[in-house]
């Protein structure tokens, strides 16, 4: 077994549900090792014989504790090295109630994979000294852009309805390639996204549809396309799929069309060119009008 580094530990756990599975239910160490393949099953193993995961009351759990669907565990995670992400986030905005960050790209909002203390949730923590910082939602790794984090515990609930209740405008933009009808210039996209293979990608497939964007082609240049995109939804991977639909691949793209797997540390030389640019609101406790733009540019 390798030792684990303990300065690489998070400070603060990470939380899973186990899913509703049809039986005959797998092992805990089983469910783990599917479930997290880039940790490896040797680490899972370690964790539950040294006592390291818990139930949702603070039991200890072990590799004979039998699966429950809807068990609420916690660990802490842990790797054996974190590579320093040599980027720097920004806070531009903070009050008692939130806290508006910019995220650069390759940095995790919270601890995944191979990164624990390097994460935008970690970093802010550190650096402000607010210890009950919670992201309201989530960017990808390779994104760059604005988080909203509430600061308090008291008034976390109204910041979450905003976004559940599509209370934000999320305004985005990407570089990528030009789209199969440019002449077109603006699209509804609706589709159906559900997980693929492997866990980490996501798929459009038949079916009820829950994810909708509007895509405006701004313009183009040597043969690539800047595009604003507007969420009306929130599933993972959307705007990379609903551009993939009007055939537009998003420049720095690893896991669309094609999957590439990830490189310990990461190549940054070719980033996803893909921003949250922009957060509008009115803020639920004050009424006040907020809006706010990141200060990163794409490589256009």
């Amino acid at each position: 077994m390798t030792a684990i580094d303990p300065q690489s530990t998070a400070p603060s756990p990470s939380f899973i549900t186990l899913p509703n599975t049809p039986p005959p239910y797998p092992s805990l160490l089983d469910f783990f090792d599917h479930r997290f393949p880039h940790v490896g099953r040797e680490v899972w193993l370690h964790r539950l014989q040294s006592g390291k995961i818990s139930n949702e009351k603070g039991k200890i759990i072990n590799e004979s504790t039998p699966y429950r669907v809807n068990a609420r565990l916690s660990y802490f995670r842990e790797v054996t090295h974190e590579h320093p992400i040599p980027f720097r986030e920004s806070v531009l905005f903070c009050n008692n109630n939130f806290l508006i960050a910019d995220k650069p790209h390759f940095l995790p909002v919270t601890p995944g994979g191979s990164y624990v203390n390097e994460c935008l949730l970690h970093r802010l923590k550190r650096s402000t000294g607010l210890e009950h910082l919670v992201p309201v939602h989530r960017l990808d790794r390779e994104t760059a852009g604005l988080v909203l984090f509430t600061v308090g515990e008291k008034h976390r609930a109204p910041y979450f309805d905003l976004f559940r209740h599509g209370g934000i405008k999320k305004f985005y933009e990407a570089i990528a390639t030009i789209p199969d009808q440019p002449e077109q210039g603006k699209w509804l996209v609706e589709s159906r996204i559900e997980r693929g293979e492997p866990w980490v990608r996501f798929r459009n497939v038949e079916g009820e549809i829950n994810a909708r964007s509007h895509i405006h082609l701004l313009e183009t240049r040597d043969g690539l396309a800047r595009f604003k995109l507007e969420p009306i939804t929130g599933k993972t991977h959307q705007l990379r799929l609903h551009l993939g639909l009007i055939g537009s691949i998003i420049v720095g793209d690893r896991l669309y069309p094609d999957f590439q797997p990830p490189s310990d540390p990461p190549s940054y030389d070719n980033p996803l060119q893909l921003l949250a640019r922009k957060l509008a609101f009115t803020d639920p406790l004050t009424g006040e009008d907020f809006l706010f733009k990141s200060k990163f540019n794409l490589q256009w």
